[in-house]
């Protein structure tokens, strides 16, 4: 059995496309149909059913992309192992976040990676935490940032740390010149128009739970999968949002905006570090997660480290 086709057709199977893993591959689309097919052929199994809409993994296929993924783990593990003779760690780390976090994250984080690991590669995807989730399980990532993570036995994850979640709003004119206003109830957020994520989204799920908790519910203005795009909207006036500092700050125009603390109860989301515990983790992704680690500790917890 080729490796090069096991690998290729596992990023199909993953992927669920054709199209897409050709892209994320960078080979030619009809030289990856090819040479699935070529093993399709070997082993006398249909292993993906393709329609219209991309490439769903036969009975067969699934069986196949289990094996798949431990073989080509373990031809990883032995490359690393190879470079460790050498003294440098090698291969590649998938590692996806939240938009509000990448921003802060990943300048840093690389510029790290690079030093500590020159021989190996990272590459990091933006996403919502349920995505990213699903993309750990099925092994599009290897390490994951996420919002209030799923308990799920399919994961194991790190507490990262908690992050206040505060009303935003359109800063009035002249109010450069006065005091910021106070905290505002959880209640009397749930009477105001928001701008925010649709569901699944981790702060949206957090929102209507905790509201539905004192017996209210918000009062959607729009719904917005975008950090970017609900704070345009907030500034352009269509309403207000509930977001971290972190995404505020790191916005275009972040002194349009005034934060107000919510309280009664306050509203905090649960940031953790996330692996899969179906496939055990090479050596560069324990010292990219311990990178991750140190990282967002210098970014996200500056006070700590003064």
């Amino acid at each position: 059995m080729d490796l090069k086709q096991l690998e290729y057709f596992v990023r199909v199977a993953e992927m669920g496309s054709f199209t897409r893993a050709a892209l994320a591959l960078d080979v030619a689309q009809p030289a990856l149909s090819r040479q699935v097919r070529l093993l399709e052929v070997e082993l006398r199994q249909n292993l993906l059913t393709r329609n219209g809409r991309g490439a769903v993994p036969t009975e067969a296929g699934k069986l196949l992309l289990a094996h798949g993924r431990g073989i080509l783990h373990q031809v990883e593990r032995a490359k690393e192992e190879l470079g460790r003779v050498r003294g440098a760690l090698a291969g590649r780390v998938a590692v996806g976040m939240p938009p509000s976090l990448a921003r802060l994250l990943t300048v840093p984080l690389t510029r790290a990676f690079r030093q500590q690991m020159p021989d190996a590669t990272i590459s990091i995807c933006e996403g919502l935490s349920v995505a990213l989730q699903e993309s750990l399980v099925n092994g599009r990532l290897d390490i994951a940032v996420l919002h209030n993570a799923q308990a799920s036995p399919e994961i194991d994850t790190t507490p990262l740390q908690d992050e206040d979640l505060f009303l935003v709003q359109l800063r009035p004119p002249g109010l450069h010149d006065h005091p910021m206003p106070g905290p505002i109830a959880l209640r009397d957020v749930a009477s105001l128009p928001l701008v925010i994520p649709s569901r699944p989204n981790a702060i949206r799920m957090q929102v209507e739970s905790e509201m539905a908790n004192i017996g209210c519910r918000p009062q959607i203005a729009l719904e917005i999968d975008g950090v970017s795009a609900i704070l345009d909207l907030v500034a352009d006036g269509a309403g207000s949002a509930v977001l971290s500092r972190h995404a505020v700050a790191n916005s275009v125009r972040p002194s349009v905006y005034t934060l107000r603390a919510i309280d009664e109860p306050p509203l905090r989301t649960k940031v953790s570090l996330a692996t899969s515990s179906l496939r055990p983790s090479t050596l560069t992704q324990r010292a990219t997660l311990q990178l991750i680690l140190q990282t967002a500790e210098l970014v996200l917890r500056p006070d700590k480290t003064a």
